[in-house]
């Protein structure tokens, strides 16, 4: 009995000693994070050797689904909405699959990203887009599966994919003439009132120049058709600090109205202790 308990507590130690024990992955995991005009792109994926062995039509066979890569999904985000090779998808993160056959490859854009590996039957609710990828041999092989963002422009680039003595590429557009035209729009126009209301209480907080602050508040009150409780509290805050109390009075009692309408308690004590302290009859 005592030798079968020694060799259990042996073996259970074996086993603790194996399990504290780390290795290189075969397909080591690989994360690029690209930025294709305004838009940010991040790609995960595993990454396969050939180890001397036929991948295309044999290790990975014709017209069959493909994790493209290894271990778990491959993985694509899109800060922004884009478009792959005319087909609009939504800013979000997919999983990538292949569809790979002799002279071209069946690349998916998959909604649900959180799998091992690919489904032996992919989920056709599931597939936000299904593109074409033409593929073209390598004069070289390629030990290692690698992917990558190829022809970067300010307005879209290739999603490149290499293996063996193969290369496919997916391109996608990006809406960069939008979001710059957007900016414009935006710049040209003016400051809104709330970038003068964030700028004034930065500028109170942070103990800048408050006059620069009084003058930024009072043109964000005045772009405001119906100044909330606590942006009225904000400003009569200011204008304390800036010495106009007088002002400040005025706009802590304005305050304190919309706060009782509102059911602030709150806001209300803030404003009567404000009142007190500055003085109000």
């Amino acid at each position: 009995m005592r030798k079968i308990m020694l060799f259990l507590s042996v073996l259970g130690m074996t086993f603790s000693l194996n399990a504290q024990i780390q290795t290189p992955q075969p397909s080591p995991f690989s994360k690029i994070e690209q930025k294709v005009g305004m838009t940010d792109v991040t790609l995960e994926y595993s990454r396969p050797n050939v180890r001397s062995r036929t991948v295309f039509g044999d290790l990975v066979p014709y017209g069959k689904v493909w994790r493209l890569g290894a271990n778990e999904n491959t993985k694509i985000t899109f800060s922004t909405d884009v478009s792959v090779q005319g087909k609009d998808l939504k800013a979000g993160t997919y999983a990538l699959f292949a569809i790979p056959n002799e002279n071209n490859w069946d690349i998916v854009f998959y909604s649900s990203a959180q799998n091992w590996g690919a489904p032996q039957v992919l989920d056709e609710s599931k597939i936000v887009a299904k593109v074409k990828a033409e593929t073209y041999p390598l004069p070289i092989d390629i030990e290692t599966f690698t992917m990558g963002f190829d022809d970067l422009s300010s307005t879209g680039a290739t999603l490149g994919m290499m293996w063996a003595n193969v290369y496919a590429g997916v391109k996608f557009e990006v809406p960069t003439d939008k979001i710059v035209a957007a900016s414009i729009d935006r710049v040209m126009n003016g400051p809104k009132a709330g970038d003068y209301y964030a700028a004034a209480v930065y500028y109170f907080q942070e103990g800048k120049d408050i006059n620069q602050a009084k003058t930024w508040i009072d043109k964000a009150m005045s772009m405001m058709p119906n100044p909330a409780f606590y942006q009225l509290r904000q400003q009569s805050l200011i204008y304390a600090k800036a010495g106009d109390k007088k002002g400040a009075i005025e706009l802590a009692k304005k305050s304190l109205k919309a706060s009782e309408e509102a059911g602030n308690p709150d806001y209300i004590k803030m404003n009567k202790d404000s009142l007190k302290e500055w003085g109000a009859k």
